[in-house]
């Protein structure tokens, strides 16, 4: 069969670029009611907790008291509680259901499912930054690693450095997360391709498969094991105290509980809501050092923080919000690594495959790569909902334009297309350590809703420098001959590749198409997430050196969001180490010799 050539790009590459990140629709479950045959009797319904023996806990007036209250059970909470168990008794609660029977989930083949699943218990919740640029949340239990593209890498040495972490105890932790859930990946034939091809193009030198953060070229870990099985972080609460730790799964926390009778507001608790709508008040145990614990991520946990009173005392009042303390700073600083792609078509079927594989430049920019989408006739042509191909094609057509028989007319398009038109795969180039920075705000105050987020992409020079220095390196990357060897393709102009990645509809910002050899709009024409977003808690300005909030007591932030720049090329074993870091250092401040797990 011929090579689909770069006439036919325009219309298939929409579907193709959309399927990566923000497609297909496909109803499903997070999991079955019964959570205790996979090893997690702790795991019960919100809607539970009422019932709850409180015998494990001791009890003030009749209500179960927690050593530990921790907000949010994703990557860095998961581990968080797991090790805190160990000592204390322990309440994770988690807005979302389980991942363990959840097939969207669980299997690399459904990775492009998962993220664009609008129904109400998704394990992703879709969100559009005011850029609009497309992203998702995630909403279930392991957070994050339930929805990413799996790849594990760790931090950089620098970045250890730069937030004060103690080396010694993270290279206790980061084991801890590999030894359970980390896989050294099957290599695909395209990421053999693609690592030559960046060899062959400077990003050298090899060095081969590792966990480290090291420049040039390299093979990284997965999440998903050599059955295409995805292993997250909520297989980390295995290692649990199952006598201490109770997690709460659809357990939405409307607000922290302060006390505000001392000298400054103290945590006492939280009010969650579970399934059915009804409200709860988990109460901290009556101690100096029981703290409530937000790790919701980098939108979640600003969020709460604001619609719990602390934030700043004008945008709180006109939501006739109490404010618990003034502080300007929370929400702000938000960042979001900027990602651009370009596809590659091949005449032939390509093996499906995630990240696997990088290059790290000395410029600031991460080059990565993925294959094989779309190859079921099902996942072509079903109706994609909201986030889908349709959507987006219409956000660019004017308003009085906009009609249902536009929209039937397109998917009837996409349905008739050949399914070798889906054949190929996709060059990432993500910037570094992004300098544009924006904020975020509450839309409302209902906590399902997504509060406002602008990144501001591209706002600093600098980033948009960097960005056009990893499009030529794509682009370079594309046309090497180990690449045109291995896709069998002839090699189209990387402008009418550019140009028709322009065409596509990876996101709401206006196009300037046919302008591609101005490499500067094309990288603000065609930016789309990474879901690499982070900041919102940065310490020094709403939390101290050791991640507690700033002018109250027993509040802490374990997350993203109080980073100023996202660790490694991808964050998740950072984000998961931290857990269990901020895990055994809490112990170990608390309790000293004692904490010895």
């Amino acid at each position: 069969m011929a090579v689909v050539g770069a006439q036919k790009l325009h219309t298939t590459i929409p579907f193709l670029l959309l399927s990566l990140f923000l497609l297909l629709l496909s109803p499903s479950s997070q999991g079955a009611k019964s959570y205790s045959e996979f090893r997690y009797p702790f795991i019960k319904r919100a809607s539970s907790f009422s019932s709850l023996s409180s015998s494990t806990y001791s009890s003030r007036h009749g209500k179960s008291v927690y050593d530990y209250i921790i907000v949010g059970g994703g990557t860095a909470g998961c581990p968080l509680a797991a090790t805190l168990s160990k000592k204390f008794n322990v309440l994770l609660l988690e807005r979302g259901g389980v991942p363990f029977a959840n097939s969207n989930v669980s299997f690399l083949s459904n990775f492009h499912i998962t993220l664009a699943d609008i129904s109400p218990t998704s394990a992703s919740q879709a969100f559009i930054s005011t850029d609009g640029v497309l992203n998702a949340r995630a909403r279930v239990l392991g957070g994050g690693t339930c929805i990413n593209a799996g790849f594990y890498t760790r931090a950089s040495s620098r970045f250890i450095e730069k937030v004060g972490w103690d080396a010694k105890l993270v290279n206790e932790s980061y084991p801890w997360i590999e030894n359970q859930i980390v896989h050294r990946p099957k290599l695909t034939p395209w990421q053999r391709a693609f690592r030559d091809s960046l060899l062959d193009v400077g990003v050298s030198p090899f060095n081969g498969f590792t966990y480290d953060h090291l420049y040039g070229t390299k093979f990284g870990g997965t999440i998903f094991d050599r059955f295409g099985r995805r292993h997250t972080a909520a297989e980390l609460l295995a290692t649990a105290d199952p006598h201490k730790l109770t997690v709460l799964v659809y357990a939405t926390v409307l607000n922290i509980v302060f006390d505000t009778t001392g000298k400054q507001p103290k945590a006492v608790g939280v009010i969650f809501k579970d399934e059915n709508g009804n409200r709860h008040e988990a109460v901290l145990r009556n101690r100096r050092q029981s703290e409530v614990i937000l790790s919701s991520g980098a939108l979640g946990s600003p969020q709460m923080l604001l619609l719990s009173g602390i934030g700043p005392r004008a945008d709180l009042e006109k939501l006739n919000i109490s404010v618990v303390l003034d502080n300007e700073f929370v929400g702000k600083g938000m960042a979001d690594n900027p990602m651009n792609t370009v596809f590659v078509p091949t005449n032939r079927p390509i093996k499906k495959s995630l990240i696997q594989t990088v290059g790290i430049t000395k410029f600031g920019v991460y080059i990565e790569s993925s294959s094989g989408f779309g190859q079921s006739s099902d996942s072509i042509r079903c109706n994609h909902g909201m986030m889908s191909a349709e959507i987006g094609q219409l956000s660019t057509i004017p308003p009085k334009q906009r009609t249902w028989e536009a929209a039937q007319a397109y998917i009837k398009m996409k349905r008739d297309l050949p399914q070798e038109a889906f054949w190929g795969g996709f060059i990432l180039e993500k910037i570094a350590d992004p300098l544009s920075t924006g904020q975020l705000t509450l839309a409302n105050t209902n906590v399902d809703d997504n509060p406002t987020v602008t990144f501001n992409y591209f706002n600093h020079p600098y980033d948009l420098h960097r960005c056009v220095d990893g499009i030529r390196m794509a682009a370079k990357v594309v046309q090497s001959k180990h690449f045109t060897d291995f896709t069998k393709n002839t090699r189209e102009t990387i402008e009418k590749l550019l140009n028709a990645t322009v065409k596509a509809n990876v996101n709401l910002i206006p196009k300037h198409t046919n302008d591609t050899k101005s490499l500067e709009q094309f990288c603000r024409d065609t930016v789309i997430s990474i879901w690499h977003y982070h900041g919102g808690c940065h310490v020094g300005k709403v939390v101290s050196p050791d991640y507690k909030v700033l002018g109250v007591s027993r509040l802490r932030v374990v997350d993203g969001s109080t980073f100023s720049e996202s660790p490694g090329t991808n964050p998740q074993a950072t984000v998961m180490m931290m857990g269990r870091y901020m895990g055994l250092k809490i112990l170990k401040d608390r309790l000293g010799q004692g904490a010895d797990l």
